[in-house]
C-alpha cells in the first residue's frame, strides 16, 4: 500500500510559542514554480518578481488549516486560512488591500515560533499549489477607545497536501541559494 506510516511521534517540548511575525505576500501568477522535498519547500522561482512583507503586532494574525475528508469518495482536501488584523485606517492601506482582495495570493507566513536547530523563525507556506483568495474580512473604525480600528481579513485556500514550512535559511529569510527572486517590500 502507497500510503503506508512512516515514523511516531512523541510529545514535544514546552519551548513553543504561537503567533505570527510577518507575512509575505506573493502574486500567484508571478511564482512560476515552488518545489517542495517532504513538506518542505527547497525552491521558489519568481524571476525578478517581487514578495511585500507585512508586519503584524503580537496576537494578530493566525494560520489554521481544517482538513476535509470523505470516505465515499476517498478524497482528502486540505483548506489552509490566514487571519490578519491590520490596525489603522488609511487611504493608501484601502488601495494596497483592494488590490490583495482582487488578487490570488500565496502567502509565506513567518511564526514567531523557532526551529529546533537555531534561532530561525519557521516560515509556512499558503496557497503554493492554488494560491490563497481574501473571502472575508471587515474593515471597521471600532466604537470604543480600546476597540481595533484597521482590517480583519481572512484569506482562504484549497490544496491537495498539507501547507509546507520554507526551508530554512542563512542570515535572513529567503537567502537561500536555491530561491530565484527580486526584492522584499518591507513599507
Amino acid at each position: 500500500m502507497a500510503c503506508d506510516l512512516t515514523k511516531g511521534r512523541g510529545i514535544p517540548c514546552r519551548n513553543l510559542i504561537g503567533g505570527v511575525k510577518y507575512i509575505y505576500f506573493g502574486q500567484f501568477d508571478e511564482i512560476s514554480a515552488i518545489t517542495t522535498v517532504a513538506s518542505e519547500v527547497t525552491d521558489i522561482e519568481m524571476g525578478s518578481n517581487t514578495l511585500f512583507r507585512y508586519s503584524v503586532r503580537r496576537g494578530n494574525a493566525s494560520v489554521t488549516e481544517t482538513i476535509t475528508g470523505s470516505t465515499e469518495n476517498s478524497t482528502v482536501v486540505y483548506a489552509p486560512s490566514l487571519n490578519v488584523k491590520l490596525t489603522g485606517l488609511s487611504k493608501a492601506d484601502q488601495n494596497e488591500l483592494k488590490l490583495i482582495a482582487q488578487n490570488r495570493l500565496v502567502c509565506f507566513v513567518q511564526l514567531n515560533q523557532t526551529l529546533s536547530t537555531n534561532d530561525h523563525n519557521v516560515i509556512l507556506c499558503l496557497g503554493a499549489t492554488n494560491g490563497l483568495d481574501l473571502n472575508t474580512g471587515t474593515n471597521q473604525s471600532g466604537a470604543a477607545f480600546s476597540d481595533l480600528n484597521g482590517y480583519d481579513w481572512t484569506l482562504e485556500g484549497q490544496e491537495f497536501a498539507p501547507m509546507q514550512t520554507v526551508a530554512d535559511y542563512t542570515t535572513v529569510p529567503f537567502d537561500n541559494t536555491a530561491f530565484t527572486m527580486g526584492t522584499i517590500v518591507t513599507s
